[in-house]
């Protein structure tokens, strides 16, 4: 990333707390308006729950027994806008719903999935399809005992690029985006908020803005707590999200979508090519425990979970790695967690002493455009001569091209660079589009690249996610710019870290 110099005099129109999918949203969202916006990540961007979903635009099937009708059509209308908005991180994919006798009748499966096909007026992904499993190659990896089922679409999404590329685009167009940056003191003086930042090297500096928005995640009353120093307490609901990966378990590259017995789904989603994915568990997280990991119990759930389903079964021992994600749920007095509603809430706050403070709280994924464009809604009043609503036609960096054409893109990307695997190749039209030839340039042979860290990681890689896309450290880049980490060694790791040490210290 290029350095920017701040005007210590500026006055930012919005300034941001929190640098994951809904924070780096409503910068880009807002500096796209014609707002001047300033964002603070006290950690990498997208390093919290935004790079701990379980990797899926989807409308939320299960959602529908919960009669929220509303979030589950906005959410479906959203999974449309965001795969033409960026066909490069995002795809279809086909998920298997196998029918359990014991549990959901088939009746009641037909009728969410006829739902689920008509309430969001989709137009892009195929429909909902029946199934059996003694003739369809998705029935091979499930026990015997479970012989039909459903196939429906949702999409794909690379959670933390998306987060990324939302930074980008917001920087684009004027915003400031200060990662490894924590805010350590906000304050009103002559009706602005005065905004203390401290970076990672403890450089402090503080900024001015008309109107300041809370957006730090699972943190979000910490921030109104010691941050900003309000009294105000909002009732959240910490729950933890976790899940493994296993070596691949079945050949095709459909997801399944498990029911179990304490009404709950997991999900089991082919993971970068050579792995699988399942989750996640719905767990509360005691909020005074910093360090956010998968348990032994919940890697056991999740292992039992699956083994319902799956003629193989799988352990603990199968787990190659697993992650977790908190999310900060806007308390509606569910007491089963898996209730709780995942529908975001925006709480603003001000009157003649205090400028605008708008505190976000819940959200998904799936939902982070439309969560922007209500944020600015709500700070109309303050703007009135801000743009109106752009994001829907819009394009994230790289993506500027008809989902339709990415195959044909693909191939015509390793046509130009011979040296590519098909592999290689499919995985940079997977994290950059278009912005692949960039990255590239003109290499000839696959040393122009320069080092080979791992895998297929090269230097010249490492360089782009350095300058353009925020990356400092090696955890950075393997485990969120990129998915490499899980074909990295540790010496292989150790050997970037150094590299990045000694080639791409920040001057200050």
């Amino acid at each position: 990333m290029i350095k920017q110099e701040q005007n210590s005099k500026k006055i930012y129109d919005i300034f941001i707390i929190g640098g994951g999918i809904n924070g780096c949203g409503i910068a880009r969202d807002a500096a796209g308006r014609g707002l001047s916006v300033g964002l603070a990540e006290m950690n990498d961007l997208g390093s919290g729950t935004s790079s701990a979903s379980t990797k899926l635009f989807h409308g939320g099937l299960r959602y529908l027994e919960h009669y929220e009708f509303r979030l589950v059509r906005e959410s479906l209308i959203e999974r449309e806008i965001l795969l033409n908005m960026m066909p490069h991180i995002s795809w279809p994919m086909r998920f298997i719903l196998p029918h359990h006798k014991e549990l959901r009748p088939i009746w009641l499966l037909k009728l969410g999935l006829f739902i689920y096909d008509h309430l969001g007026g989709r137009k892009i992904l195929p429909p909902t399809t029946y199934i059996n499993f003694k003739r369809d190659a998705a029935g091979i990896p499930l026990k015997e005992t479970f012989n039909k089922g459903f196939e429906y679409s949702d999409c794909w999404v690379q959670d933390s690029r998306l987060v990324i590329l939302n930074a980008r685009d917001a920087e684009k167009k004027g915003a400031n985006i200060f990662p490894y940056t924590k805010v350590t003191n906000a304050t009103v003086n002559n009706n602005h908020w005065h905004i203390t930042i401290k970076n990672q090297y403890g450089k402090e500096k503080t900024l001015i803005a008309k109107s300041l928005i809370n957006a730090g995640g699972h943190w979000v009353n910490d921030i109104i707590h010691h941050t900003i120093k309000k009294n105000k307490t909002h009732n959240i609901r910490l729950v933890r999200g976790s899940h493994i990966v296993t070596k691949k378990l079945y050949s095709h590259d459909k997801c399944y979508i498990f029911q179990g017995n304490d009404k709950r789904i997991i999900f089991s989603i082919p993971y970068e090519e050579d792995f699988t994915l399942i989750g996640t568990t719905d767990v509360t997280h005691d909020a005074t425990k910093d360090k956010i990991e998968c348990n032994e119990e919940e890697k056991e759930y999740l292992c039992n979970f699956a083994n319902q389903y799956l003629k193989e079964p799988i352990t603990k021992k199968d787990i190659i790695w697993s992650y977790s994600g908190v999310r900060p749920l806007y308390d509606d007095n569910q007491s089963n967690i898996s209730k709780v509603t995942r529908d975001y809430f925006l709480d603003l706050y001000y009157d003649n002493d205090t400028p605008p403070l708008l505190n976000i709280f819940g959200g998904k994924i799936t939902t982070y455009r439309k969560l922007a464009e209500s944020a600015l809604d709500k700070l109309k009043f303050l703007f009135p001569h801000m743009n109106s609503c752009w994001t829907e036609k819009s394009h994230l960096s790289g993506g500027n091209f008809s989902i339709d054409d990415k195959e044909k893109l693909t191939n015509e990307l390793q046509h130009h660079y011979s040296f590519l695997t098909e592999k290689t190749a499919r995985r940079f039209m997977n994290n950059y589009g278009l912005d692949s030839y960039n990255i590239l340039e003109n290499a000839m042979i696959l040393p122009d690249l320069g080092i080979i860290f791992g895998a297929d990681l090269s230097e010249a890689e490492v360089k782009w996610l350095v300058k353009y896309e925020y990356a400092k450290t090696a955890e950075d880049i393997i485990w969120r710019r990129t998915k490499c980490g899980l074909h990295f060694t540790k010496e292989q790791i150790k050997h970037l870290e150094e590299y990045l040490y000694h080639h791409h210290q920040e001057t200050l």
